[in-house]
């Protein structure tokens, strides 16, 4: 069976004319009628507030306001009406440090650039079909950062991670609320 975008909503964010035109078209080759574009982040987050949106696609790099800023801002100011909004965010700069501080910025997919077809499929229907609980603590608002879990054994313990059992560890203990972890 094949999948329904259509009534999916999605809000492209990137200075680049070109790739706002790219993206346009591989999305409404998925059947997604009802997609808004922004070169400019601050206008992509006024359209945010106005407009409700099932999805986000940022670049990473852009001027003024860069796609980790305007990340953040989606997830953790005051006035975002969806901070649980995918965000999926594009880059043609792929090292680790990029794409764990976009994972720490609290985005939920990460897509090298030049993007396909495929992979933006793949990466839309993971957000869309797999969502992951969200996380909140003092230092992290996003997805679950956690990815594989090869034994099949959910951590019960205060501290999953070997070694941290420090003070101020117990800052990243888990919070009453049913949607958060620690990240």
């Amino acid at each position: 069976m094949a999948a329904d975008f259509s009534r999916v909503r999605v809000l492209i964010v990137d200075d680049n004319g070109y790739m706002l035109t790219i993206l346009r078209t591989i999305l409404h080759g998925f059947g997604i009628k009802q997609i808004f574009e922004s070169k400019d982040p601050a206008d992509a987050f006024d359209l945010v507030r106005s407009d409700s949106v099932d999805i986000i696609i940022s670049d990473y790099q852009m001027e003024i306001l860069d796609g980790l800023d305007f990340v953040r801002l989606v997830r953790t100011a005051d006035d975002s009406p969806n901070p649980l909004v995918p965000i999926i965010m594009l880059s043609a700069y792929s090292e680790k440090s990029r794409v764990m501080a976009a994972r720490d910025a609290g985005v939920t997919e990460f897509c090298c650039k030049p993007v396909t077809a495929k992979e933006m499929f793949s990466k839309i229907a993971s957000v869309i079909n797999e969502p992951r609980p969200f996380i909140r603590n003092k230092n992290y608002f996003g997805p679950d950062r956690r990815r594989a879990n090869p034994d099949g054994v959910t951590y019960k313990g205060p501290e999953r991670r070997a070694g941290l059992q420090k003070a101020g560890a117990a800052d990243d203990a888990p919070t009453d609320d049913a949607n958060a972890e620690a990240g």
